[in-house]
């Protein structure tokens, strides 16, 4: 009788057939059968919060959006500075969360306000990362 079993060794994943002898003190040898690969799907990064006058961040003026964190990371590169134009989907600074680079991009067009992060800061889930009007 022949038996399957999948086994995993360093991280890569076997199927190992086992076969049961009838005579006793036999040994049972076993052949890994080629690595099955399993795909992945790629992580989706979320779109950055935004939020405008009249919630819970009231130091912004009507019509700005506030760009925050969707995850909690370290902030690697900005790519924009204070009075530059963007465009929405533009790239405005590159989150390392996960041993992943996450673009975090522009939810409107307008103009940088303010930032509120350095390169090399750690960031939490909904900090506010800059201020676009």
């Amino acid at each position: 009788m022949r038996r399957k079993f999948k086994v995993i060794v360093n991280g890569k994943e076997y199927i190992v057939e086992i076969e049961e002898l009838e005579s006793e003190g036999s040994t049972v040898s076993y052949a890994p059968s080629a690595p099955q690969v399993a795909t992945v799907p790629r992580a989706k990064v979320k779109e950055p919060a935004v939020t405008t006058a009249g919630s819970e961040r009231s130091e912004v003026a009507e019509g700005e959006g506030v760009v925050s964190a969707p995850m909690p990371g370290k902030i690697l590169d900005i790519k924009v500075k204070t009075g530059d134009a963007v465009k929405k989907g533009q790239v405005l600074l590159i989150l390392e969360a996960m041993k992943m680079e996450n673009e975090i991009v522009a939810p409107v067009d307008g103009v940088v306000k303010d930032i509120m992060v350095n390169a090399g800061d750690s960031v939490n889930r909904g900090d506010t990362l800059l201020v676009i009007g």
